[in-house]
């Protein structure tokens, strides 16, 4: 869901890309329909793993977030280019067990931390503040 945000509310300054270490090798339905009903778009979308951001071909990352809850835990890939990460830990909605209700809420949770986080990102003084505030501040987002 994130890339999606980020891709529509942040063109053309950003290409977003999102991936995981243990990707399920499809977009789940749920994401899709919280996506379709905030109206963004979903076509290109699909289940990657981080891997393929790790090669020498891959597209340059300048800023890397991890999102799912468990990512703090896991150890992650050498980003080439060393780009800025930050965590913004976000509650899994695809390990929620329930009825559609419940699972449909978590998405509509989760899609709404990301897109308050991603338009605070988006509003930061990007050309005009030094690397480190900058980080501090991708920081901060990730706690609110």
């Amino acid at each position: 869901m994130a890339e999606a945000i980020l891709n529509f509310k942040g063109k053309p300054r950003f290409t977003a890309y999102s991936a995981g270490s243990h990707p399920s090798g499809e977009v789940r339905p749920e994401a899709l329909s919280r996506l379709e009903a905030a109206r963004l778009p979903t076509q290109g979308l699909r289940s990657k793993s981080w891997d393929e951001f790790a090669k020498p071909d891959a597209p340059k990352l300048d800023f890397v977030f991890t999102v799912c809850d468990n990512a703090a835990k896991e150890v992650c890939p050498v980003w080439p280019g060393q780009p800025m990460t930050a965590h913004w830990g976000v509650p899994d909605p695809a390990t929620v067990q329930g009825s559609a209700q419940e699972v449909e809420r978590a998405y509509r949770e989760a899609f709404s931390i990301l897109e308050r986080r991603i338009g605070l990102f988006l509003s930061l003084p990007l050309s005009s503040i030094d690397k480190l505030a900058l980080k501090r501040e991708v920081d901060k987002i990730g706690q609110q």
